[in-house]
């Protein structure tokens, strides 16, 4: 095997750290014993911070309406993306790439483009805005992720094992019950654990939809701009790094061997 020159390695390593090492920044200042700055070194650690963040209510009400946002996304995103996929896989028709197309596209656009779109669509259709018109805000791109999971593997999945369920006598249900989902399951959770994790720390779009709703990360974003007990604010800081890194660390783990797929490229 061909090793990577140094230069390659030391890009390589620099990239990692500079991606990485803010994210320890934050995890360092949640100990600090300085409310007001984040002064370095810290002047002295203490675990104060993590008591603050378990008795203030505001803040549990805020990952509590993410959770409720991100799951109801997830679930229809689940829905609707695998029956679009299903449709769009292997069907042949006039217009198939421009739907294909408008269905990729709002994660291609800019949030603010979106979620500008989505505030006057809800103004015109006089829609008030409450957790729904988060959710679908949310679910514009979330969709998006498990349809592309979907159609991929559906892609790989071998048309001889639906026609030979069919022949065998399964109706559709039962061809797609015991023959495609267990194909395409490990692509559907994988799918449904990244649009988890983009949904619940999502702001642009929801700034957009949220009216005077606050999901964890506006919380955030609002307390940013408060010079009292920052180490709060990193402390939720590290709770959104945990909900959102290990959905992706399990999406990544699922799907590393997509290509076991059964009768792939027959």
């Amino acid at each position: 095997m061909t090793r990577a020159p140094l230069s390659l390695k030391i890009a390589a390593i620099g990239g990692l750290a500079f991606l990485h090492i803010p994210l320890l920044f934050i995890l360092l200042y949640c100990f600090t014993t300085e409310e007001k700055s984040y002064a370095f070194p810290p002047p002295g650690f203490t675990l104060k911070w993590f008591g603050v963040v378990w008795g203030r209510a505001d803040i549990w009400a805020a990952v509590g309406l993410s959770l409720k946002v991100a799951s109801i996304a997830t679930v229809l995103a689940l829905i609707l993306g695998t029956l679009a996929a299903g449709a769009l896989a292997r069907a042949r028709f006039f217009g198939r790439e421009p739907i294909s197309l408008l269905f990729v596209l709002p994660i291609a656009l800019p949030g603010i483009v979106t979620g500008i779109a989505l505030r006057q669509a809800f103004g015109l259709m006089e829609i008030p805005f409450s957790v729904w018109t988060i959710v679908l805000g949310h679910a514009t791109f979330c969709i998006v992720v498990v349809y592309n999971n979907a159609v991929a593997r559906l892609r790989r999945l071998s048309p001889s094992l639906i026609e030979a369920s069919m022949d065998l006598g399964a109706d559709a249900f039962q061809t797609f019950r015991l023959v495609v989902l267990p194909n395409i399951g490990t692509a559907l959770l994988a799918g449904g654990m990244l649009a988890f994790a983009l949904s619940f720390d999502e702001v642009i779009v929801t700034t957009f939809t949220a009216g005077q709703q606050s999901t964890l990360p506006i919380w955030m974003l609002s307390e940013l701009i408060r010079p009292r007990q920052r180490p709060v604010t990193n402390v939720v800081a590290v709770l959104v790094i945990l909900v959102t890194f290990l959905p992706i660390l399990a999406a990544y783990y699922l799907t590393r061997h997509g290509e076991a797929v059964a009768g792939a490229g027959k």
